[in-house]
C-alpha cells in the first residue's frame, strides 16, 4: 500500500543531463575575466630547489604571475597543524612550502594567464635546477624498515588489526596440513574520466564561489577555510556532477590549494586544472606485500591462521588501510593472529581506492583458502562452508545480518559449480585451458550522521536536498525515490540536490556510506515534514485527522490517508493552501545508534565464481563469464546497484589482469603515467557478467535497511579470477596483476 518506488528499477534521474550534456562539472564553470592556471611538475625525487629562472615565462603576453615557494603568500596553514577530514596522521603535504622536494611529480611553480594555451606554453619556460639527494621508493627492498602506522581519528573507520586469539605458534606448528604463503601487488591510480580542476569564483567582497572536483564539498570547504583563515560563510563549494572518483576526491587535492592561493592573491578569478600525467601525482592504492598462514585439520577445520599486510606510506603522513581484519572475520579459525605495518617512502601518500584495504586483504586470504583446498584435495567451496561462522570471530558479536551461504548456494547454482572438473589443466578446448574459481567478499556497512532539508513547495512538489556527492553511483535517484516514497509523491514532483556546502551537512563519498547515511536523512526529514503536514491537516474545521498520531496516517498519490479508513484522505496541496500558500519547510539529522549498532558487526557479503579460458601457448587470459551474488540488505534500486556491482566486477578483472603503475625506481617517477599505458578493461575485455541480489532484512544496520553497494562488487573478483587461472592452468601466480609473462 505504502511503498510506490523504492525497490524498482527506476532510470537514473541524472542520466538526461548527463547525456545531453547539460551536466556541468568542475572545469566546465566559468566567470569574467577567468585566469587559468598550469602546474610545474618536480623532475627530481627527493632534494632542494637551487634556483627557478621565470624570466622567459614571464615575457610571453597573457602571462600574469608565476608562483612559486620563494614569491607565494604567506598563508594560515603553514604556521599551524592542520588536517582535512580524510587526513590520516601525520602532517598533510603543503604545496610550494619551501625548496624541498617531497616526491617525484610535485608541484613547484604554478602559472597563471589570460588563456590556458599561453599558461601551458609559459609552464614550459620555467627553468629550475635542483640538487638531488638519493631516494628510496621500493617498498620490497625495503621491508626491514616496517614499522607499527602512527594512530589519528582515521582509526574510527579503519580499525587497527583485532587482537590475537589462542597461541597461534603452537597450533599451527601442530597443524597436519599447513600452509604458508604470500601475495603482492604493485601501484595503482585511480584514472578517474574527470580529471582535477579547481574554478574559484572571486567575488567583489572577496567571498569565494569554488566549483571544484571532489567526492565532498563540505571537506573542499573545510580545507579552504582552514588552510587560508577564512571564515565558513565566505567559502563556498559547489560539486553537482563528478566524473568518477574511486577515492581519489576524497581528500582536496593540490590543484585546489593552487587555484584559490592565485584567486586570492591576484583578486580575479582562477582555474587550475591537472593534466592526465598529474593525476599521476598525488593518492593511489598502496603496494603492498601480504604473508598468510593457515593450519588445518585434514576434513579443512582451521585450527591456526595468520595474516599479516606491510604497505607502503609517503614521509610526511601515516596511511593505512584494514587488509588483514577481514581475514579474521570471515573464518572461525580459533588460534589466530593478525599485524599490519607500513614503509615510509620518498613518494605521496597513499588514498582510498576503490574498497581499500578490502580487495587487498581478501584477494590473500580467499588465494590462501583456495592453494588450501587443493593441499586438502577438497572443494573450494566446502572448504569455506565448512569454516563458515555465524559471528564475528574477531568482535566475539553476532553480525547484523549475514546471508553469505545463500550468496555461496545460489550463486554455485547459477554458475553451474558442481559440473567443475577438480583437477587442475583438466578442463579444456583444443589449446584453451578452462577453469573455474570462486571467493568471498566482505565489506562494512557503516553509518554517519548527515543531514538533509525538504520543502514542500507552493505548488505541491517536494524539493529535499543535502551538501553529500554523486560520483556516478545513483544518489540523485535512490534518494528521489526515498523521498517520493516517504511522502506518496510521483518521481517526477520530487527534485532531490546535491553537491553545494550551502546546502544541510553530509560526509563525502566513499566506503559505501551514502545510501544507509544520507538516505535515512532524507527518509527522517521527509516524516518531519509529514509530521507537520498532519499538524496542519489536524487544525483544519471538522478535521477527520484531529486526533491522528503520525502512526496513523500514510502518503500515496500526493494525498495524506488514514491507515485506519484509506477513505479518509486530504491533498498535500490543499495542506500547503491551508498554510498560507507559503512552503512548508523542514531540515532533520539522522544519527547513528550506536547502543543498537554497536552490539552487531555490520557487514554487506558476497560470493563470485568465475570461468577463465587461458591459452595453453600465449599465457592470455580472457574472463568468460562470471556470476556475483550478493547480500546488502534491502535493494533501493535493482537497476543502479546492478550497475554498481558490474562497475566493481569489471575493476576487479582489471586489477587482476591490467592494472599497474609501473615504477622506475632509479628515478622514483611513475613511467606509464597515461591512458595508453595504464592499462584497464575495454569493451572487448568483457565479456558475461552476472549479478544476483539475495534476499535480506536487516532493521539494525540504519532506519533504510540498506548496505552500500559500492565496494562489495570488487572484493571478491581478483581472487575468484586468479582461483580460475590456477584451475586452468595448474600455476599459482602470487602477483598482480597476472599477466602473461608470467604464465608462459
Amino acid at each position: 500500500m505504502h511503498n510506490q518506488v523504492i525497490g524498482k528499477p527506476i532510470s537514473r534521474v541524472d542520466g538526461r543531463a548527463k547525456v545531453t550534456g547539460k551536466a556541468k562539472y568542475a572545469a566546465e564553470f566559468t566567470a569574467p575575466d577567468l585566469l587559468h592556471g598550469v602546474v610545474v611538475s618536480s623532475t627530481i625525487t627527493k632534494g632542494r630547489i637551487t634556483h627557478i629562472d621565470t624570466g622567459d615565462a614571464l615575457a610571453l603576453d597573457g602571462v600574469v604571475k608565476v608562483f612559486t615557494h620563494q614569491n607565494r603568500p604567506k598563508l594560515a596553514w603553514f604556521d599551524m597543524s592542520y588536517k582535512d577530514l580524510d587526513a590520516p596522521p601525520g602532517s598533510p603535504f603543503r604545496p610550494l612550502h619551501n625548496d624541498r622536494i617531497k616526491y617525484n611529480g610535485q608541484p613547484v611553480a604554478l602559472v597563471v594567464a589570460e588563456t590556458f594555451e599561453q599558461a601551458r606554453y609559459a609552464a614550459s619556460l620555467v627553468k629550475i635546477e635542483y640538487a638531488q639527494e638519493p631516494h628510496e621508493t621500493d617498498l620490497q627492498h625495503h621491508l626491514d624498515t616496517a614499522r607499527k602506522p602512527a594512530s589519528g581519528l582515521a582509526s574510527l573507520l579503519k580499525p587497527p588489526p583485532p587482537k590475537a586469539r589462542g597461541n597461534f605458534d603452537k597450533a599451527f606448528t601442530e597443524a597436519p596440513v599447513q600452509l604458508s604463503t604470500g601475495y603482492v601487488h604493485g601501484f595503482e591510480h585511480h584514472n578517474p574520466m574527470e580529471l582535477f580542476s579547481s574554478t574559484v569564483v572571486y567575488g567583489k567582497d572577496g567571498k569565494l564561489t569554488i566549483y571544484d572536483k571532489t567526492q565532498g564539498a563540505p571537506n573542499s570547504q573545510f580545507y579552504v577555510s582552514q588552510v587560508f583563515n577564512i571564515p565558513f560563510r565566505d567559502v563556498r563549494v559547489v560539486s553537482p556532477y563528478v566524473g568518477g572518483g574511486f577515492g581519489s576526491g576524497l581528500r582536496p587535492q593540490y590543484q585546489l590549494f593552487l587555484a584559490v592561493m592565485a584567486a586570492r592573491e591576484l583578486k580575479q578569478s582562477v582555474r587550475v586544472s591537472l593534466t592526465r600525467q598529474q593525476m599521476f601525482t598525488f593518492g593511489h592504492r598502496p603496494a603492498t606485500v601480504q604473508h598468510i598462514d593457515l593450519g588445518a585439520q585434514p576434513d579443512g577445520t582451521l585450527d591456526a591462521l595468520r595474516h599479516a599486510a606491510t604497505a607502503e606510506t609517503s614521509r610526511f603522513e601515516d596511511y593505512i588501510e584494514v587488509v588483514v581484519n577481514w581475514s579474521g572475520a570471515l573464518y572461525k579459525a580459533p588460534n589466530a593472529q593478525f599485524d599490519y605495518n607500513v614503509v615510509p617512502l620518498d613518494q605521496y601518500t597513499p588514498l582510498d581506492m576503490r574498497a581499500p584495504g578490502g580487495v587487498t586483504g581478501m584477494s590473500a586470504i580467499e588465494c590462501a583458502m583456495d592453494e588450501l583446498s587443493y593441499k586438502l584435495g577438497m572443494d573450494p567451496l566446502e572448504l569455506r562452508l565448512k569454516n563458515y561462522t555465524e559471528e564475528d570471530p574477531n568482535e566475539k558479536r553476532p553480525f547484523s545480518s549475514k546471508q553469505l551461504r545463500a550468496c555461496y548456494q545460489q550463486a554455485a547454482e547459477r554458475f553451474g559449480w558442481t559440473k567443475r572438473s577438480p583437477e587442475p589443466r583438466s578442463m579444456r578446448e583444443g589449446h584453451t585451458l578452462i577453469g573455474w574459481g570462486m571467493a568471498t567478499g566482505v565489506w562494512d556497512a557503516n553509518q554517519l550522521p548527515a543531514r538533509a532539508e525538504a520543502v514542500l513547495t507552493v505548488n505541491g512538489k517536494l524539493r529535499v536536498s543535502s551538501a553529500t556527492a554523486d560520483i556516478g553511483t545513483g544518489t540523485y535517484t535512490i534518494m528521489t525515490q526515498i523521498a517520493a516514497d516517504t511522502l506518496g509523491l510521483p518521481l517526477e514532483d520530487v527534485l532531490f540536490r546535491l553537491g553545494d556546502t550551502d546546502m544541510p551537512l553530509a560526509p563525502f563519498q566513499g566506503g559505501s556510506l551514502t545510501a544507509g547515511t544520507v538516505g535515512s536523512a532524507v527518509k527522517i526529514v521527509c516524516e518531519d515534514l509529514g509530521k507537520e503536514l498532519l499538524k496542519l491537516a489536524r487544525k483544519m474545521p471538522n478535521s477527520p485527522f484531529a486526533k491522528a498520531k503520525f502512526d496513523d496516517v500514510f502518503f500515496v498519490e500526493k494525498q495524506m490517508r488514514l491507515k485506519a479508513d484509506p477513505s479518509v484522505r486530504i491533498d498535500l496541496q490543499t495542506l500547503v493552501d491551508q498554510n498560507g500558500g507559503r512552503a512548508i519547510r523542514t531540515t532533520a539529522t539522522s544519527m547513528t545508534n550506536s547502543l543498537k549498532q554497536g552490539k552487531y558487526t555490520r557487514y554487506a557479503h558476497s560470493a563470485v565464481f568465475v570461468e577463465v579460458q587461458v591459452d595453453e601457448d600465449l599465457g592470455t587470459v580472457k574472463v568468460t563469464r562470471a556470476v556475483t551474488a550478493v547480500a546488502a540488505g534491502r535493494i533501493l534500486n535493482p537497476k543502479t546497484a546492478r550497475s554498481q556491482i558490474i562497475g566493481g566486477m569489471v575493476w576487479g578483472i582489471s586489477k587482476a589482469l591490467e592494472e599497474e603503475t609501473v615504477m622506475d625506481h632509479r628515478y622514483g617517477r611513475f613511467m606509464n603515467h597515461n591512458l595508453a599505458e595504464y592499462h584497464v578493461p575495454v569493451c572487448a575485455d568483457i565479456h558475461e557478467l552476472d549479478v544476483l541480489f539475495v534476499e535480506e532484512h536487516d532493521d539494525v544496520v540504519n532506519p533504510l535497511g540498506v548496505k552500500g553497494v559500492g565496494e562489495i562488487g570488487i572484493v571478491g573478483m581478483p581472487a575468484a579470477i586468479a582461483n580460475a587461472i590456477f584451475h586452468a592452468t595448474g600455476k599459482r601466480v602470487h602477483e598482480l596483476p597476472i599477466t602473461l609473462d608470467k604464465l608462459m
